[in-house]
Parts: C-alpha cells; sequence; structure tokens
C-alpha cells in the first residue's frame, strides 16, 4: 500500500470521528475537535485525488466512512446490532477492498 492510500484510509478514519462529532458534539471543545476533523478529513482526501483516481479515492473514502461510522455507533455510543446492516455493510467493505485492489493494479500496470 503506497503513502498515497494510506492517506485515503486515514481521511475515512478521521471521517468517523467528524461524522460522530456532528450528531454528539455538545461542548465548544467537541465541536472544535469535529471541524479541525472535517477539515483534516477533507484536505487528506483532496490532496489525495491528485495521485490517485478520484472516482476510486472517493468511493473507498465515503465506504469506509460509511461503515466505520455504524461500527462506531454500534461499540461507542450502544447502537443495536441489526444484522441485515451488518450483512450491508460486509458488502460494502467488499466493494471498497475491491476497488482498491482493481486500483492498484491498473496503477501498476501503467508504471510497467
Amino acid at each position: 500500500m503506497n503513502k498515497y492510500w494510506l492517506m485515503v484510509f486515514s481521511a475515512g478514519f478521521v471521517e468517523v470521528a467528524w461524522v460522530s462529532g456532528l450528531k454528539h458534539a455538545s461542548t465548544f471543545l467537541e465541536w472544535t475537535g469535529t471541524i479541525l476533523a472535517i477539515i483534516i478529513s477533507f484536505y487528506l482526501l483532496i490532496y489525495t485525488t491528485k495521485y490517485l483516481p478520484i472516482g476510486t479515492v472517493y468511493a473507498v473514502f465515503t465506504g469506509l466512512g460509511t461503515a466505520g461510522t455504524v461500527i462506531a455507533e454500534i461499540i461507542l455510543f450502544k447502537e443495536p446490532i441489526n444484522l441485515v446492516k451488518m450483512v450491508l455493510i460486509l458488502v460494502l467493505l467488499i466493494g471498497v477492498i475491491g476497488l482498491k485492489m482493481v486500483t492498484d493494479e491498473a496503477t501498476n500496470k501503467e508504471e510497467a
């Protein structure tokens, strides 16, 4: 995995923080952290699109953010576990992993 994909994964991880912050922030410090997380997440996303295909980057970013937010809500905020939702998140993650793998293969072919 190259540094740009690591940045995409980091942006997705930070997205989970700011999305959760939008729902649960109630103090000035929590809102400040949420705003900083938005800035960091989008900076990483925009920066990586200069080096990776924008459609794939955005799909991976939103897929990881969606899956991560659902999992964070279950673990941190005691949301009920829904089996159908978990299966759909698994399908989403399989698609995200597949997109990343196909993009790496295409990038490696272009470099050869």
